[in-house]
């Protein structure tokens, strides 16, 4: 059982720290905070699987640098070139799109993010996972199977809640060959803002919390593009 709970708490590191590495990269980039990726918590498990696949099928020791950047870049562009497929095609949504950069596939991985997603999965596999296997160990068996089923459980409930609300949205996202991340985010927040009961209750509790202010606004200019468009499909049909 150790053995499971040390492998799920490998994702959910590799999840939070691919997370934070999103927000950073865009933040300062384009100098705004994007919550990347499709849950509404702080993680984007697609770099949980991707580096808990490369550590299970490649493993650490493997002394062949090469070989193991070239099986990083098939890894990690098999996964994300799938991930990108099949969340399009259920939520209407591109997470990222490549479609503007050269030697890509259907915008979908391009050789520009390849060779660095190869590089980091390197540096990750031969300087950073040794770091992490050690810290896990020290961690008392009782200890790891608490944070592993809470944080599991969290996980669990974020990806039902995401699901839950994606569905009932899909039908106002825009379709786009592009990267609509920014519209879904506002989207979600507006659908929570108008049907959360937990939503009601906090704005209630903190008026003045500036997350609250946000959603209030995100979800009064959904709201006007909904009226707007019901007016001119009302006008149409006159």
């Amino acid at each position: 059982m150790d053995i499971i709970y040390t492998y799920l708490l490998y994702f959910i590191i590799y999840s939070i720290v691919g997370w934070i590495v999103e927000v950073l990269t865009f933040l300062i980039v384009d100098h705004k905070f994007i919550n990347r990726g499709f849950l509404l918590g702080p993680v984007c498990p697609i770099y949980g699987y991707g580096l808990l696949a490369i550590i299970v099928l490649i493993g650490s020791n493997n002394n062949d640098l090469l070989s193991i950047f070239l099986k990083s870049i098939f890894i990690c562009s098999i996964l994300e070139y799938s991930t990108s497929f099949v969340m399009e095609k259920l939520f209407k949504a591109r997470w990222w799109d490549y479609s503007q950069r050269r030697f890509n596939i259907n915008g979908r991985i391009c050789l520009e993010t390849m060779l660095p997603f190869g590089l980091g999965a390197t540096i990750v596999l031969y300087l950073v996972h040794p770091r992490v296997i050690n810290l896990v160990k020290i961690i008392p068996f009782k200890l790891k199977a608490i944070l592993v089923i809470t944080l599991t459980s969290i996980y669990i409930v974020d990806n039902l809640i995401s699901i839950k609300v994606m569905n009932r949205i899909k039908h106002q996202i825009k379709k786009t060959e592009a990267d609509n991340t920014v519209e879904v985010k506002n989207r979600v927040l507006a659908w929570i803002g108008q049907n959360s009961f937990w939503y009601k209750h906090i704005i209630k509790a903190f008026p003045k919390f500036r997350i609250m202010d946000k959603v209030k606004k995100i979800k009064n200019v959904i709201i006007g593009e909904k009226k707007n468009t019901d007016d001119v499909n009302n006008v149409n049909k006159s």
